[in-house]
């Protein structure tokens, strides 16, 4: 079993600028088999967490245990682990073959005949079996990268590391390459971290998504639960591109029970009894609301009380959809619509969203209050915005 535990672990860098602390208390349990991306801001940890795994950042506190072992003081030649580097790491003066079996001869008592095969068959796996006899110099880059990847495979490890290894390909590759990736995950199903800063990588291949700020866990859990039941403010406004548009606002009850939002830019949202009494479990009545830029529609019949008048600022054009950044608060705030809608810059518009597509946070914690479409479940537990295994 190759289940892969950190507990409580921490890592601090003491410099001539004083203590930095890196990762911090991080609770994560990965399964066997599982494929597990790391993303986050720069900074955030998540290229030292994969350092650590493989030995090459030394513990501060906790433990990181693979299936039952404690790892934190084996050797990273001894932990069954590959890695493969964001460049590439190739010897240049070695043809592919001798790159790809060069762990296996220094590390392994194999005799030639396995390490051939493992080459070979790794290298069809990869489809780079024509590659075998030429050097790292002649090869592209996607090439190069297929062949980083083919030397991790020979090692038949129980994880592999991937920092960041689509980074440096153009864009068309890096959507082939991801293509690639997954598949090959799904043929050799061993359990693997991916570090990335493209979210895009992150919620299109991995089994779940581990999201860091500051060195802290902020949520874990499949692509789809992340975006739809952020955790916690930072989450929401994280993961998606365009990110969601938030709004500060007071809360108070109306007369007939329902609720009304007081929103930052002058502008008031009624929401259901059913959502008011969710909020007034609460301790506070100042919140933030979010709502991404797909849930905002232009409506010019939209009821006066769920709406919002105001001007278009920017009209980017995208292809199937339109990009419309609203002159509505001084943060952006931007509606995604279908590439017939195009409004022109300067004119008024009217623009709504629904009330099950609402994210609550408290202001000051930015911890999620409640998502509009959970109203009559419960509220999120003020103890549980970041959950270690979901």
């Amino acid at each position: 079993m190759s289940d892969l535990e950190f507990d409580e672990v921490t890592k601090v860098f003491d410099d001539s600028e004083g203590t930095i602390v890196a990762v911090e208390e991080l609770d994560l349990h990965i399964d066997d088999g599982e494929f597990v991306a790391f993303v986050g801001p720069s900074g955030c940890g998540k290229s030292t967490t994969l350092r650590m795994v493989a030995g090459l950042e030394t513990i501060t506190d906790g433990e990181i245990r693979l299936g039952d072992k404690v790892i934190n003081d084996v050797s990273p030649k001894d932990r069954d682990i590959a890695m493969v580097f964001q460049d590439y790491a190739l010897y240049p003066h070695k043809t592919v073959r001798e790159n790809m079996g060069y762990g296996l001869r220094i590390g392994t008592d194999l005799g030639d005949e396995e390490i051939n095969r493992r080459i070979e068959e790794a290298a069809e796996m990869m489809g780079i079996e024509s590659l075998l006899n030429k050097k790292p110099g002649s090869l592209s880059g996607g090439q190069q990268q297929r062949v980083a990847t083919g030397r991790a495979i020979v090692q038949e490890p129980s994880v592999f590391l991937f920092d960041e290894p689509l980074s440096n390909l153009d864009a068309k590759l890096r959507k082939h390459m991801r293509t690639e990736l997954s598949r090959l995950h799904s043929e050799l199903e061993i359990t693997t971290i991916y570090v990335t800063h493209d979210q895009e990588e992150a919620m299109t291949m991995a089994d779940k998504i581990v999201i860091l700020d500051q060195g802290k866990l902020q949520q874990m859990g499949p692509p789809k639960k992340v975006y739809y039941e952020p955790a916690n403010r930072f989450v929401a406004d994280f993961i998606g591109s365009p990110s969601m548009n938030f709004f500060d606002t007071r809360f108070r009850r109306d007369g007939d029970g329902s609720g009304i939002f007081e929103c930052e830019g002058g502008f008031e949202y009624r929401v259901s009894e059913q959502m008011a009494d969710d909020l007034e479990t609460a301790d506070s009545t100042e919140f933030e609301i979010g709502i991404r830029p797909e849930n905002m529609r232009i409506d010019s019949n939209a009821p006066s009380e769920k709406s919002v008048e105001t001007t278009v600022d920017v009209v980017e054009v995208v292809g199937s959809n339109n990009f419309i950044y609203l002159d509505l608060v001084d943060e952006e705030t931007c509606v995604r619509t279908p590439s017939e809608i195009e409004p022109e810059e300067g004119e008024t518009v009217t623009v709504t969203f629904d009330e099950e597509d609402l994210h609550v946070f408290d202001r000051q914690s930015g911890n999620t209050i409640l998502h509009g479409h959970e109203q009559g479940l419960s509220t999120t537990d003020e103890s549980s915005p970041v959950q270690g295994q979901i």
